[in-house]
């Protein structure tokens, strides 16, 4: 019999499921899959290679053996330039290329996500470009046969995030959120007390969220050479080129777009992806939204960044919970129950540019087998006592790249899947239509639109410039 070639995507997949299919662990072990092997490695393609790619998500990638980034890809030439020699610098060290005298150089650069796209011996990208290009270049993404992790929020607007949804779920690929919060034990250990009921009824949520300042610089300049500006802007309008509404040309402190209303929503959308997620996972409400929203928020009157400054936004759920919102609360979320309360909060930073400051670490109140950094609680005891097997026990993951590489190879759904994704991101953006509009907005998560309520409905989607647009 003619012994038949098998791609390497084939063999990752069909490996995973012969592995599970005879009841073994669905994560087939280092020892039988050989790591290493190129043939067996997953090759990962960066897409957007700034301040959260080399701080965060590349190294995500990278301290995994079984993964292997052999591609980058920018709209800066210097960034690819600059990419490829921080990724071969990584692998020349972890490899021992630089005692053999040989350099590595195992890393294509592109300019074009879409030639990125086409090489099918990638397998699955990470996308960390701004926010207003998430949802097209993921939808690309899953329907070149790749899996996806992408930064979050997952999407510019509620439109674009429910055709990312529809477009992932239809693909059958992989996509992770980058809502790392998940994989952090504190948050999922807040949320396994909320859902199980340790402060009683959960009656009221707060969220903290840090803030941006006003300010920026709109004097147009000229286009550095090698940046693709135009595509950089994509689908929203074009407008003159300055570094303080795209990103430093040296170096990678926090870029000006973060503050730019045409990419994206400000902090609503920048840190309230995570807790909102975070929330919501508390709440079990991570596939519906609020059925109410309402609140005020300052925005700029001088300058180029606009996104909104000091804010307090309000909602309520379907099943009676509230919650508020607003800079003026500490940083994380704090669940009020009829017995007590949970207070939980980040004790790193992601990157070294997070907006705030290093983050104080935070012991948890108490003792006990429940007690980590970034918990605390109103009465000592609520950490006392483990979850027992009749408890709700959510999702467990150590490592938000290393879930979603294990999922790659089990084909299982990761720990921040795209829906769950677009609702976290689709809760910031109606927060901020309610912070746009100044009035009592009525929300149905089914249908994704207003009750009644024209002008706010037209807030769900933005004009798409061509050929940016979806397709």
């Amino acid at each position: 019999m003619a012994k038949m070639k098998v791609s390497r995507r084939a063999f990752l997949k069909s490996s995973a499921g012969a592995v599970a299919a005879v009841g073994f662990p669905a994560i087939v072990p280092s020892s039988v899959f050989g790591q290493m092997a190129p043939s067996n490695r997953i090759n990962i393609g960066a897409i957007g290679t700034g301040r959260i790619s080399r701080g965060h998500d590349m190294p995500g990638i990278w301290q995994f053996d079984h993964a292997r980034i052999m591609a980058v890809c920018d709209l800066s030439a210097k960034r690819v330039e600059e990419a490829k020699t921080l990724v071969n610098g990584v692998y020349a060290k972890k490899i021992g290329a630089k005692k053999t005298g040989k350099p590595y150089d195992g890393v294509t650069g592109y300019s074009n996500y879409h030639e990125l796209l086409a090489n099918k011996d990638i397998d699955a990208v990470v996308i960390s470009t701004p926010d207003h290009q998430h949802a097209i270049l993921a939808v690309d993404a899953v329907r070149a046969g790749k899996d996806v992790y992408l930064q979050k929020p997952a999407s510019l607007t509620i439109a674009e995030g429910r055709y990312l949804s529809n477009a992932v779920n239809a693909s059958g690929r992989i996509l992770q959120i980058g809502s790392q919060q998940r994989s952090w034990v504190q948050f999922r250990i807040a949320a396994e007390l909320v859902r199980n009921g340790r402060i009683g009824d959960l009656k009221h949520v707060e969220i903290g969220l840090p803030g941006d300042p006003a300010g920026g610089d709109a004097t147009p300049m000229p286009v550095p050479d090698g940046f693709q500006y135009d595509a950089w802007l994509g689908s929203t309008p074009v407008v003159p080129y300055t570094v303080d509404r795209v990103m430093p040309q040296s170096g990678f402190d926090r870029p000006g777009w973060l503050r730019c209303e045409q990419f994206g929503a400000g902090m609503i959308t920048g840190w309230g992806a995570h807790h909102i997620d975070s929330a919501h996972w508390g709440m079990n409400t991570e596939y519906t939204g609020p059925v109410e929203v309402w609140g005020d928020a300052e925005f700029p009157t001088h300058g180029l960044w606009n996104v909104h400054g000091k804010f307090l936004t309000h909602a309520i759920y379907a099943n009676g919970v509230t919650m508020d919102i607003s800079g003026d609360f500490p940083n994380g979320i704090k669940f009020y129950g009829s017995k007590g309360w949970v207070f939980v909060t980040r004790t790193e930073q992601v990157t070294p540019t997070d907006p705030g400051g290093k983050p104080k670490i935070s012991a948890a109140s108490g003792s006990g087998p429940l007690a980590v950094a970034g918990l605390t609680v109103s009465d000592p005891t609520i950490l006392q006592s483990d979850f027992g097997p009749d408890d709700i026990h959510l999702y467990r993951s150590a490592d938000q790249h290393g879930n979603w590489l294990d999922c790659i190879r089990s084909r299982q759904e990761p720990i921040s899947p795209v829906e769950m994704g677009h609702r976290a991101c689709s809760t910031c953006l109606i927060h901020h239509i309610a912070m746009k509009a100044k009035r009592h907005l009525h929300w149905d998560p089914v249908k994704e639109r207003f009750h009644n309520d024209d002008a706010a409905n037209e807030l769900l989607s933005r004009p798409q410039r061509a050929p940016y647009r979806f397709s």
